[in-house]
């Protein structure tokens, strides 16, 4: 039997512009669904871990205190706030997975939430700019400004891959359309992705608003439980394996920043310890925050060589139906970024997949999911194997 804990329930709001004024309400509108979800109680819980990245979008800080403001039932129950930045909500996970596997409890709720789309321009692009090293890296502008040098040292190595990076947004654009969770429920189309235009602008070139992944607000829980409580639960979604690794922050430290040793090498050690390899994956669900960070994902993992990442899209591989459905879900670029939120959507999107309850973003027959979420530029990289148990 095994000793990993599982997922036996979850809710997911819809990612966009929320009509929930703060972190607080967005918690609130996804924890007791949870609860519900999994058949749990309140009084049954033994942690609460709470992702938000905040950074600067909000005044309130103290988040793990907001689950309880929200839920006055959760009140009384221990919470930890875990953030680390895009990778907040798996950090959060992670954290409750440990807390589980280690015996200190039995049941833990897991939630995570942003608001961001009240933030003024100045005041977001401040926040989302602490996931660098700002010493050496604000004077790239922005946090896409970042992934922006990146791309082009990317280009200067390989050629140009504008047209590339614009077939990857098209592919998680159609896919988002499937998705009733996702911002953007839009096929856009290969052409529109492209081209500069009026409503397609460069933002850090060469990536344009289509290379981006969309300023969301949104909220996401799950409820994991150890072994004795899934074997009873109507749902039980576990890990094979799972990996954290880590990269440095300043990018001017690594050998070579186009390599994302740490996402590398999360990935790794998680199919290592799974006894799986890359074909044995039915889907992966990546952080695709802009597509140059998607295509260089496709080479870290080892899905193609190292500049051919490209090829990749060529033959259909990371398409639907193809070998290895990358972001069926429609990813970042289409379902949406609240940052607290994203990890621990990304394993509801998985886990939808492998029962079978995707609708039409079905992958057909997903019995073996791989998740990856990434903190800054693969500075915190959280990878996960998961199966359905029940």
């Amino acid at each position: 039997m095994t000793t990993s804990p599982s997922i036996i329930g979850w809710a997911h709001s819809a990612f966009g512009k929320a009509a929930e004024p703060d972190v607080e309400a967005l918690l609130a509108s996804v924890t007791g669904t949870a609860l519900d979800h999994a058949g749990v109680g309140a009084g049954e819980l033994d942690g609460v871990f709470v992702g938000v990245f905040n950074g600067g979008l909000s005044r309130q800080g103290f988040e793990a205190g907001l689950v309880g403001s929200g839920r006055p039932e959760l009140a009384r129950v221990p919470a930890l706030h875990a953030e680390n930045a895009c990778a907040t909500g798996s950090a959060a996970l992670y954290a409750a997975l440990d807390f589980v596997q280690s015996g200190r409890g039995r049941i833990a709720l897991v939630a995570g939430a942003e608001k961001m789309t009240t933030a003024r321009p100045e005041v977001l692009n401040d926040a989302l700019l602490t996931a660098s090293y700002r010493r050496e890296e604000e004077q790239a502008g922005s946090f896409a400004g970042v992934f922006g040098d990146i791309a082009r040292s990317y280009f200067d190595r390989y050629g140009d891959h504008r047209e590339t990076m614009a077939r990857i947004a098209a592919k998680n654009h159609r896919n988002g359309v499937d998705n009733p969770h996702a911002h953007l429920r839009k096929d856009v189309g290969f052409e529109f992705c492209n081209e500069v235009s009026d409503r397609n602008p460069l933002v850090a070139d060469p990536l344009r608003r289509t290379d981006c992944s969309l300023v969301s607000d949104g909220a996401a829980a799950v409820v994991v439980a150890a072994p004795e409580i899934a074997a009873s639960a109507q749902r039980a979604i576990t890990w094979r394996a799972r990996a954290q690794a880590n990269d440095h922050l300043p990018l001017s430290r690594r050998a070579d920043v186009l390599e994302f040793a740490g996402a590398r090498d999360a990935f790794t050690r998680a199919m290592a310890t799974a006894g799986s390899a890359l074909s044995d994956l039915d889907l992966l669900e990546t952080h695709d925050c802009f597509t140059i960070a998607e295509l260089l994902q496709y080479e870290a993992f080892g899905l193609t060589e190292p500049g051919k990442g490209a090829t990749a899209l060529d033959e259909g591989l990371t398409e639907r139906t193809g070998t290895l459905p990358v972001n069926p879900s429609g990813g970042l670029k289409a379902k949406g970024h609240p940052i607290g939120a994203t990890g621990i959507s990304q394993h509801i999107m998985a886990s939808l997949q492998l029962t079978g309850e995707a609708g039409g973003m079905q992958v057909e027959g997903a019995e073996l999911a791989g998740v990856f979420n990434m903190g800054g530029v693969a500075v915190a990289n959280y990878f996960s194997v998961l199966e359905r148990l029940r």
